[in-house]
């Protein structure tokens, strides 16, 4: 219908139906919000604007303005095709650094939509709270295109229901707070080519007061000792803060639960009124009082039935819970195992079933599901933070968690996991330490540990027991983007850095796990991650990561199994199989996913190597197991995965876990061992006794003296590859140009794995970058970005160069990225080092290809991902510390070498394996002789295990081996093997091995 006749028909409808118009005169007028017709432009955060995005690069929508005869408003529609295989649509955000929007006084949110009466659904998005579009809780319903031609869409914000399959950040409150909207966005349907169009999007209505007044209590769930009171506090709310117009009554009586009325608890009844005019937060206070019977007994509950009239009622019945008391597993004096006995021996096959159990805390959308399913566990995912994303913050929600386990019969405490991996990364202002790839740069298993430590001290001191580190994969293939998290490609590295989970957990014992500065530790990925074949992923556009490692049993014995067995022998608390498959060459099986394995689970970690932990699954790690769920979730249990982390689908695996046991496939025995590894580890970390934050040490997190260890980690992972003529240590008195794009970068130089799962660029977190750090050395210095900035009048140059941000599959090579630096680092090397002497700084999770360039380059530095602290870069490059990192992996000439690794027949890499220059003010000299010497005084150190002595006589070799840097074949072998050598305890070996490259060179 063009749009003069619509208006015609509206006006004809208006003279014959007076009544109606009379009505419509009564409601405000609407409030636009978008009216398609170039007010708002197609731009992404943080400015306002429409986009589009999808889960492929061709599932976005295409978008644009059409002038069309039949807009329903205005001349112009917002129109598009869409052809989405797995999401897709577009959002609407506002201006990140302008308020939110007020839509409380509207009572709801409609547009026209050009029907197809194609019979699917379109999902409409609301979102609110939080500090902007991006970070703010979402709000869904949908409608269904079962029309042609334009209709306008009414939707009432009471159909609006919170998001429970995904949430950017979680959940914020968890209440549709309409006076801070920051947008809304739209999803289309999948598995067909369409198009679409929609105009006139506004706010439509009055809103009434049972939209706008809600009441609520302090809280859902009131723990009381037996005998004591709960203080039950009741609210009136308002969105916007406004008082209320009518009066609010609440009618309130105990009613139903577990514990028994006269009993356990004097029931009351009664009714709050709050009169009209009340202000918004008003509160009275309802008394429960419970009664001691003097019998050892389960926690028992008394919920509080409140009747609202005039307001939103609370979205839960508050629980008073009368603790448990005077049962054994409650006594802290006897022994772990009896406790657990006890425990165990109470508990019915959903308990045990909850306790197996791990869900994602953005999916608890209903957190009475914490103990409606007993969970025994919570994660936040990479990025899934509380808004604000504060240590406090954390603290509380942690704490709003465990607060709902004690609605359970047994008040058996949440463990609530993190990936910490470099660092409380996910925590904005924590300290954020190198990646792995740079702490096994360091050689420094003494600063390792005091890296565990401050981790742990940081994690635990937001109410976080527990951390999903450290990896202990061995990368063979820099082409994998999880490479930067392994400390190396040796497995003898990997092993002399394991004393991180010291730092982690304390004494090997377990006996310090209960402290407010440690937690449990993660040994990961079980088994083989590191090793997969490239091209052999079949997860999404992966090309290496989760894919196939194939291997001879002795190759998985020597190369990837063996940092496992030194994490059993350091207590390690838990271990998380790989999302790879392993494919062991002889055994008849071919791949198999490692969550299937129980060969390797129960056979090799908890038969052989006597793991006394518990295994954890990874994120929906057994979805990948072949079959329909109910066979993922017996055959990864009796594979001996103990905890499964469901992170949605966590009701599914709770209900599938149950069944499977009732049915026999899964044994009752089984059941109870997962349990009982589980339920050994809580009582280890004290949860039982203190399930609460602990938050004394919050003052600590990202404090000087935490930064100073990841300072020191920074600068001794620095590795010097080349320093022709002594470049490198830079004087301050030197005038300085700096360029490239990771020199003023905080999120590049943390890279991956920081404050997001994925990390990004930018001022992300505290911390001092690259270019802040030398600034605060250099007297005179020029920073040009893109070194478009004249270069006339320096003495040196340095030019920081590398990668962005990436984690996991996403950064495989093939999938997006390379080993190439980019076009723009590429120019800014090539001019500034053509215009003078010049130091390039390789910001990277793993080697880069530098093709020709290198012979331009006068000093080059493999600086990694150093974290917050840019000032330990700039120790080494002013001289305040020496150089003395070696390379944790080989660096190639070309990716066409790849794989190459120490120990490979054929090796003749750009740099090998252990390499590092350094700028001690007296470097070592000899010869032939000097070397001999050195070996038989490294024999000496072996026998006598004097391993600090070996190490420095070995380390003195390298040296003087390194001066000899024609870098060949022949020389690169045996100088790798050397340091293999070195690592594994073997100084004399290790010394003939250097004097055979000395001689090669």
């Amino acid at each position: 219908m063009p749009r003069t006749a619509l208006l015609v028909s509206t006006a004809l409808l208006a003279a014959l139906v007076p009544l109606s118009s009379a009505r419509a005169a009564e409601e405000p007028a609407p409030v636009p919000v978008d009216r398609f017709e170039g007010e708002v432009p197609f731009a992404g955060p943080p400015a306002e604007g429409i986009f589009t995005w999808g889960s492929d690069n061709d599932d976005p929508p295409t978008l644009q303005l059409s002038a069309r005869e039949d807009a329903p408003e205005g001349e112009k529609v917002l129109a598009g095709t869409y052809d989405i295989s797995g999401y897709g649509g577009f959002t609407h955000d506002f201006a990140f650094d302008k308020p939110a929007h007020n839509w409380s006084a509207s009572k709801g949110i409609r547009f026209w939509w050009d029907g197809q009466n194609n019979g699917k659904k379109i999902a409409f998005e609301l979102k609110d709270g939080g500090a902007n579009g991006e970070a703010s809780e979402l709000w869904t319903t949908s409608f269904t295109d079962d029309f042609s031609g334009w209709k306008q869409i009414e939707i009432p914000f009471t159909d609006f229901v919170y998001r429970t399959d995904y949430q950017p950040v979680g959940g914020i409150d968890q209440i549709l707070g309409l006076t801070e909207m920051w947008g809304y966005a739209v999803t289309l349907p999948v598995g067909a080519p369409g198009q679409f169009a929609m105009d006139g999007v506004e706010l439509y209505g009055k809103a009434d007061q049972s939209l706008r007044a809600s009441v609520t209590t302090d809280a859902a769930v009131y723990p009381v000792r037996e005998g004591g009171t709960a203080d039950v506090k009741i609210s009136v709310v308002t969105t916007g803060s406004a008082p209320i117009d009518e009066p609010v009554t609440v009618a309130y009586e105990t009613s139903g639960g577990t514990a028994d009325s006269g009993k356990d608890y004097t029931p009351v009844t009664g009714t709050v009124t709050f009169p009209a005019g009340t202000t918004s937060g008003t509160t009275r206070t309802v008394q429960v009082p419970t009664l001691k019977d003097r019998s050892a007994e389960s926690a028992e509950t008394v919920p509080l039935k409140l009747t609202v009239t005039g307001a939103k009622p609370p979205t839960e019945t508050p629980q008073i819970v009368v603790d448990a008391h005077g049962l054994p597993y409650l006594n802290s004096k006897l022994p772990v195992n009896k406790r657990v006995a006890d425990l165990l021996g109470r508990m019915s096959l959903a308990e045990k079933a909850g306790q197996m159990t791990q869900a994602e805390r953005g999916a608890m959308g209903k957190p009475g599901d914490i103990a409606a399913y007993d969970l025994g566990s919570l994660l936040s995912g990479g990025g899934s933070t509380p808004t604000p994303n504060t240590a406090e913050a954390w603290a509380k929600m942690i704490d709003s968690f465990q607060l709902r386990a004690q609605a359970t019969r047994f008040q058996i405490p949440l463990i609530y996991g993190v990936d910490a991996v470099h660092g409380h990364n996910n925590l904005v202002g924590a300290t954020v330490m190198p990646h792995n790839i740079g702490i096994g740069a360091t050689r420094d298993a003494q600063l390792a540990q005091r890296a565990g430590a401050v981790t742990a001290a940081e994690v635990r001191a937001t109410g976080v027991p527990w951390d999903f580190a450290p990896c202990l994969c061995v990368t063979r293939d820099e082409r994998w983007g999880r490479s930067y998290e392994a400390f190396g490609e040796d497995p003898a590295l990997v092993e002399s850095m394991e004393t991180v989970i010291q730092g982690l957990q304390g004494r090997a014992d377990g006996r310090d796990l209960d402290r407010g500065d440690k937690v449990l530790a993660t040994a990961k990925h079980f088994v083989g991650d590191g090793g997969t074949e490239y091209g052999s992923s079949t997860t999404g556009t992966y090309t290496i990561d989760q894919g196939v490692t194939k291997v001879t049993r002795q190759q998985l014995e020597a190369v990837h199994l063996e940092p496992y067995e030194e994490a059993v022998d350091r207590g390690i608390g838990t271990v998380m199989p790989s999302y790879s498959s392993l494919d062991l060459i002889g055994d008849g099986q071919g791949p198999v996913k490692m969550h299937a394995r129980g060969d390797m689970i129960n056979g090799v970690l908890k038969g052989r190597m006597d793991f006394d932990g518990f295994v954890i699954s990874d994120w929906n790690g057994i979805d990948q197991i072949p079959g329909d769920y109910a066979s993922d979730v017996r055959t990864s249990v009796n594979a001996g995965v103990d905890m499964v982390m469901a992170p949605y689908s966590y009701q599914d695996f709770h209900s599938a876990l149950v069944a499977e046991t009732e049915a026999g496939r899964i044994s009752e025995r089984r059941v109870d061992d997962a349990v009982s590894r589980i339920l050994t580890q809580k009582f280890k970390l004290g949860l039982f006794e203190q399930p609460y934050a602990d938050t004394s040490g919050a003052s600590e997190i990202g404090s000087a003296e935490h930064r100073a260890v990841a300072r020191q980690a920074a600068a001794e992972s620095q590795v010097l590859l080349k320093n022709t003529q002594g470049l490198l240590p830079l004087k301050k008195s030197q005038k300085v140009y700096v360029a490239g794009s990771n020199a003023d970068d905080m999120g590049n130089q943390t890279g991956g794995w920081t404050i997001t799962w994925q990390g990004s660029s930018g001022d992300i977190t505290p911390g001092t970058t690259v270019l802040e750090a030398m600034r605060k050395n250099a007297t005179d210095l020029t920073y040009s970005k893109d070194a478009s900035a004249p270069t006339d009048g320096h003495d040196v140059g340095v030019v920081v160069v590398g990668e962005t941000p990436y984690a996991e599959g996403v950064g495989d090579v093939g999938n997006g990225h390379d080993l190439e630096l980019s076009a723009a680092d590429q120019a800014a090397v090539d001019k500034v080092c053509a215009a003078m002497k010049c130091a390039v700084l390789i910001v990277s999770g793993r080697p880069q290809l530098l093709g020709d360039r290198l012979g331009d380059i006068d000093a080059l530095v493999a600086s990694w991902l150093p974290g917050t602290e840019g000032d330990g870069v700039a120790d080494v490059l002013y001289g305040k510390r020496p150089f003395t990192g070696q390379l944790p992996v080989t660096w190639p000439k070309s990716e066409a070498q790849l794989p190459i690794n120490v120990g490979d027949a054929s090796y003749d890499p750009q740099f090998p394996y252990g390499w590092g220059l350094t700028t001690l003010t007296k470097v070592p000299e000899g010869g032939t002789t000097t070397l001999r010497a050195l070996g038989i005084a490294a024999a000496a150190a072996e026998r006598a295990g004097a391993d600090e002595a070996g190490r420095a006589l070995v380390t003195k070799a390298r040296l003087i081996v390194q001066q000899k840097a024609a870098i060949t074949s022949a020389y690169a072998k045996p100088f790798a093997e050397a340091d293999r050598l070195l690592t594994q305890g073997r100084y004399g070996a290790a010394v003939e091995k250097l004097t055979a490259a000395y001689r090669a060179a």
